[in-house]
């Protein structure tokens, strides 16, 4: 594969054409990068697009958990470059693009053995059970895009990783009804029984008081999460910025909607939140990334009726957020 320029950049259009045709918002994203770093956005996506998919796919159970190990065997010997064949078109792209970013490849590794958790069926008992989780499938991508974005430290490591629990979180939350009629739960089985609401009433559509304190928990955790992540500015390039400043002011805009109106993720309705939606940009690039990181910090502790009315009020005068995010799960 190496000095192979030819099937190297036939790789990166193959990339760049799933990340456009995916219809996810995070593309235009990556149009505010310069043309090597796009490139490397472009194929990035791309796997983590393929990971997940072999992970969806409809095939039985064990051919799924075969195909992501030959996935994992497939980008290690893509690495190598010890001239085996490239069995995959985005290959020849995603090394060029580890190599030149220096990207640790166990973070993409981290991903695969995500998706491998969620063909388990594993229920978490706890909140740190879910983080490892969350970690794999969020925190890793995140990390792995610090390195085609640039940045001045490995300060930016903390806030990356809580970006990403944060980011995954706000996913899980979007989620929850359309996860559950699936047999997945992610929510710690011990907030369930503390807020004495059952994981089978996900499903059923049961969105009461029980409901409310189980959401609530999770959203002021992610809420936590987004103040530690707002630090990541400080330790990105510029270019790296903009990127992240929108997808954050994305996320943080789910996650309120989610704040303002907790029970429709719990029951039969448009919360405005699906995956499948597709709507225009929040705002304009330029200065977005300067209200992500002033939404991210939004405000010192305040007491719960309070800090509800607080979003509520800010969500008001914030655009309707974008739905449609890839995150592999």
């Amino acid at each position: 594969m190496k000095g192979n320029g030819s099937a190297v950049e036939a790789s990166y259009a193959f990339c760049r054409r799933i990340a456009r045709r995916s219809g996810s918002n995070f593309y235009p994203c990556f149009l505010r990068l310069r043309r090597e770093k796009r490139r490397g956005m472009d194929a990035l996506y791309a796997f983590m697009r393929h990971t997940d998919d072999l992970g969806d796919s409809s095939d039985p159970l064990d051919s799924r958990q075969r195909a992501l190990g030959h996935w994992r065997e497939s980008f290690q010997e893509a690495l190598r470059g010890e001239g085996v064949p490239i069995n995959h078109p985005l290959m020849p792209a995603l090394a060029d693009t580890v190599r030149r970013f220096q990207i640790p490849p166990n973070r993409l590794c981290d991903v695969i053995d995500g998706v491998e958790m969620d063909l388990q069926g594993r229920q978490y008992e706890t909140f740190e059970e879910l983080t490892e989780y969350c970690r794999r499938v969020a925190s890793s991508v995140g990390i792995a895009c610090l390195h085609v974005w640039g940045f001045r430290g490995e300060g930016a490591f903390q806030p990356a990783d809580k970006c990403g629990l944060a980011f995954q979180l706000t996913n899980i939350l979007r989620d929850l009804k359309e996860d559950a009629k699936q047999g997945r739960v992610y929510l710690p089985l011990a907030d369930f029984r503390e807020a004495g609401y059952a994981p089978s009433e996900l499903a059923e559509g049961v969105a009461d008081e029980r409901f409310l304190r189980l959401v609530q928990r999770q959203l002021d955790r992610a809420d936590g999460l987004y103040r530690e992540a707002a630090e990541l500015f400080d330790w990105l390039e510029g270019d790296g910025r903009r990127v992240f400043g929108m997808m954050a002011s994305v996320y943080h805009a789910i996650f309120s909607e989610i704040r303002r109106r907790p029970t429709a993720v719990g029951v039969d309705q448009d919360p405005g939140l699906g995956r499948d939606g597709h709507r225009p940009p929040v705002a304009g690039p330029v200065c977005l990334w300067r209200r992500a990181r002033q939404d991210l910090q939004c405000h010192p502790p305040i007491g719960p009726s309070a800090r509800r009315a607080t979003f509520r009020e800010r969500a008001a005068r914030r655009p309707r957020p974008l739905p449609h995010l890839y995150q592999g799960r």
